[in-house]
């Protein structure tokens, strides 16, 4: 595809002396295997009918041996066909382990903050998202060339470890915390949380909470243990269930770590005059120059900090520390507000960085009635462990019966099956979690394109004592679909890329997937003759490499057995 892209420009800048990107859209089938709107673009530039455009950039296209055929349709648009040879050549010099993959972002950095759970309590699905969203945009970025640092960024701070520490002085001990360990912290959590709504804001008990947030920013001894207590406990449920979710990151800078830090920045921004002390004692940023009539509070009336106060000292640190291209926050949509206010705060600093709000939407469960409703307690599993577990169990029920598949696959499917339902659609829209359809074997799931990698894979290893055979002769034309499919998998990593849509790797693995099973209806290729099952197997093993890269993108792995 970008042979044949190449080869339109070195004709425009021959004939019209421009330089323009040509962007090259498949048709349906019997239009043509390309089709451009190059002409209709020119015409603007250069002050000629698109029509006469297209009938130069006709006339030099057939006298390349590389098209079969080249029509004009409407005011300018032009469709060619291509060889199945003459593709199946493109793809053979394309082609390599790293398929797909760009320099676009070469010499840039990013810094990614996903997935950021809050500390003391269960890792819920609410953080789904972030995680799968982060991971994707880390593959993506480093697919296209990018360095990327990775920051979980903790919830270990805050008016919430008050609330745990009065909460297990209240209605917790020792021996609980032992046992139960983090599930414990989460039920203290909310048994203190129903007992200050009870009592109101101003109760007793949120006092309490709040001097001991304050302790522990004065580096209190007592409230240091207990913090160090918490993310002891925290973390290694946090570990054990990121690595079950197989994400990762470099870095665990959590808001514990910039809060002093925090204090500092708010007061060089008062003494800068950039923020504003209120007569109450509260600290804030004025942002009207923005078209903020709101401003952003940085610190509480008492001198405590906000998250405001520690997300001003994490861009300041990762500024110094690594002086990035691009910084991204893979955080839900009910923060969109919020994070318009911190980086306009970033602008009023000076702070040149790309900052970028990667959002996304809800997590939807269907109610008895047929409503969706946001996935909650009250109507089933909130818990990460727990959905994992039933995940598992799905997969089980899916490959009953298969001895050959391994625990090792069940993990693989489950987890893909998830996955995928992340990346089903646009990631600015609420998703639908639905057991039956995210484990279907058929329809956009992730156990559907696994299948179809493993099917491809399986023809692969049988044929694998294969000695292939010369097949120039081939003339690759039950193949062509399938050719010009993956020829289309390089823009597609560059755009989601490009516009952080991982969705689009996901549909196209899915299309992927349904042309093979096409082809596998018209074709056969372990009962073929020698020259024919040769060529075949070439072009499977770019099949089964572009199902690899691709799922690798999403953060999903391909079985051994299915």
């Amino acid at each position: 595809m970008n042979k044949v892209a190449e080869i339109i420009n070195q004709i425009i800048y021959q004939q019209f002396n421009q330089n323009v990107e040509v962007n090259l859209t498949r048709p349906r089938p019997e239009f043509g295997d390309f089709a451009t709107n190059i002409a209709m673009v020119l015409a603007g530039k250069i002050g000629k009918k698109p029509h006469d455009i297209a009938e130069i950039l006709k006339k030099e296209l057939e006298n390349n041996d590389l098209f079969d055929s080249i029509d004009i349709a409407g005011p300018g648009f032009i469709n060619f066909k291509v060889s199945a040879k003459h593709l199946s050549e493109i793809l053979d010099k394309e082609f390599n382990d790293r398929f797909g993959s760009n320099n676009e972002g070469e010499g840039k950095l990013a810094v990614i903050d996903y997935p950021s759970p809050n500390m003391a309590k269960p890792y819920s699905v609410g953080h789904l998202r972030p995680g799968n969203q982060g991971w994707a945009a880390k593959q993506l970025l480093e697919f296209t060339g990018w360095k990327v640092i990775t920051d979980n960024h903790l919830g270990d701070y805050g008016t919430p470890f008050g609330i745990w520490v009065v909460g297990f002085k209240r209605f917790s001990s020792e021996e609980k915390l032992a046992s139960r360990g983090v599930y414990e912290l989460g039920d203290v959590y909310i048994k203190t949380k129903a007992a200050i709504k009870e009592q109101g804001e101003d109760s007793e008990i949120m006092k309490e909470a709040e001097k001991w947030l304050l302790k522990l920013e004065q580096g209190d001894e007592e409230a240091v243990a207990f913090s160090k207590m918490f993310n002891e406990i925290s973390l290694k449920h946090i570990h054990d269930v990121m690595n079950r979710l197989k994400i990762s990151t470099d870095y665990e800078y959590g808001e514990a770590f910039y809060a002093p830090m925090g204090k500092e920045a708010v007061q060089k921004l008062l003494d800068n005059n950039v923020a504003v002390q209120n007569e109450d004692g509260s600290i804030i940023v004025p942002l009207e120059e923005y078209g903020f009539d709101v401003p952003l509070l940085v610190q509480k009336s008492n001198g405590a900090a906000l998250y405001a106060t520690n997300d001003l000292a994490t861009l300041l640190f990762r500024e110094k520390e690594f002086a990035p291209d691009k910084v991204i926050y893979s955080v839900g949509a009910e923060q969109q507000f919020y994070f318009s206010q911190v980086f306009a705060m970033a602008k009023k600093l000076g702070i040149k960085t790309d900052l970028y709000h990667l959002w996304f939407g809800v997590i939807d469960q269907l109610n008895e009635d047929g409503t969706r409703e946001k996935m909650s307690s009250r109507k089933g599993v909130v818990l990460m462990e727990e959905l994992l577990d039933k995940a598992e169990e799905k997969a089980r029920k899916v490959v009953e019966g298969r001895p050959d598949v391994t625990e090792d696959d069940i993990k693989k499917i489950s987890l893909g099956a998830i996955k995928f339902s992340d990346f089903a659609s646009d990631r600015r829209t609420n998703i639908l979690f639905d057991w039956d359809n995210i484990f279907a074997l058929t329809g956009f799931s992730g156990p559907y394109v696994q299948y179809s990698a493993v099917r491809v894979n399986n023809i692969l290893r049988k044929e694998r004592d294969f000695s292939v055979v010369d097949f120039k002769s081939y003339d690759f034309e039950e193949e062509k679909q399938v050719i010009l499919h993956l020829l289309e998998f390089p823009n597609v990593v560059k755009v989601a890329a490009r516009d952080m849509e991982p969705h689009k790797i996901a549909k196209y693995l899915y299309d992927l997937a349904r042309e093979m099973n096409r082809y596998y209806e018209k074709t056969r290729v372990s009962d073929s003759n020698d020259i024919d099952k040769s060529a075949r197997l070439q072009l499977l093993k770019k099949v089964s490499q572009t199902f690899q890269n691709g799922l690798n993108l999403l953060g999903i792995e391909i079985p051994d057995r299915m």
